[in-house]
């Protein structure tokens, strides 16, 4: 399965001929995919979702893979809060909690004006701690039977206390991502099958007169974009159409990791050197070796 490389630059970011590893199978469903994979750097282990099973799963070299913790209302996204801590968004209990170091669970988010959200999908948090969510409107029934008529992104402040709607205009927003000097955030709509950008102001919100649109996935093969992670020279890393996609912070598409499974759900960064680009697809783990070291978890950096 190769590496399809667009572009020179490409071989800056990764071999053509680095091995792409197939670290475990037989998740997925029609309740969800795996997703979610996050490093826990002082362990040296990779956690991720597995949706259909309802349960979060533990993969290290030298243990292979093991139930993490389960239930988990079918948690998907999962990142680490400047304290360490996991956060996770919840499917089932349509909300984003954190998870205390003695287990106990507190709610960041679950409605909105009095509402309730959606499913939140993924999240990520700011070196000031505040938190970033993506909340798309996944439902099987008619949307005006929900309580939220819309998509949302949105931004927790560090002491939980506001929940402030960013941006509402997406039709299935999900995988988000900081550029390494956190001056941009980049959300991409799995629907429209492109990435968005748009400055973050001062406050933490988005600059909405900034919006743009970085790069289209979009193509014949399978895939969409999905979850998303970016390296420290600023290159992006997503889901798209015949695996999973490389570009530089243009939006240029360098080359394309050709795993061989239908869509990339969501990948993270890990290994002792951040250098390990983990990724999942709906039914497995895998792994390649990058170049260039990906942006940590806050608490890690």
């Amino acid at each position: 399965m190769p590496i399809v490389q667009l572009a020179p630059e490409l071989e800056q970011i990764i071999s053509s001929d680095a091995e792409i590893r197939e670290l475990g199978s037989g998740f997925g469903g029609d309740q969800g995919p795996a997703e979610g994979p996050l490093w826990w750097h002082e362990d040296g282990y990779l956690l991720f979702s597995d949706i259909q099973n309802n349960c979060r799963m533990k993969w290290s070299e030298s243990a292979g893979l093991t139930v993490a913790h389960a239930p988990t209302n079918r948690s998907n996204g999962l990142t680490r809060d400047l304290q360490g801590r996991l956060l996770a968004c919840e499917h089932d209990s349509r909300r984003v909690t954190r998870t205390g170091d003695d287990g106990s669970i507190t709610v960041v988010a679950n409605s909105f004006q009095g509402r309730q959200l959606n499913r939140p999908n993924d999240v990520v948090v700011k070196s000031d701690g505040s938190i970033y969510f993506t909340d798309p409107w996944t439902h099987r029934r008619p949307r005006e039977q929900w309580e939220l008529t819309f998509s949302g992104v949105y931004r927790v402040s560090p002491d939980l206390g506001a929940l402030t709607l960013l941006v509402g205009d997406f039709l299935t927003p999900n995988g988000l991502a900081f550029t390494p000097d956190e001056s941009l955030l980049y959300v991409n709509d799995s629907r429209r099958g492109h990435i968005r950008a748009f400055t973050v102001a001062p406050d933490g919100t988005l600059d909405l007169s900034t919006d743009r649109v970085v790069a289209d996935l979009s193509g014949p093969e399978p895939g969409i974009p999905d979850g998303m992670k970016v390296d420290v020279e600023g290159n992006i890393y997503c889901g798209g159409s015949g695996g999973l996609w490389i570009m530089d912070s243009s939006g240029k598409h360098l080359g394309t990791v050709v795993h061989g499974q239908p869509a990339t759900t969501n990948l993270a960064f890990g290994g002792g050197d951040w250098k390990t680009l983990f990724f999942t697809t709906r039914t497995t783990l895998g792994s390649v070796q990058c170049k260039i070291a990906g942006i940590p978890a806050p608490t890690d950096r």
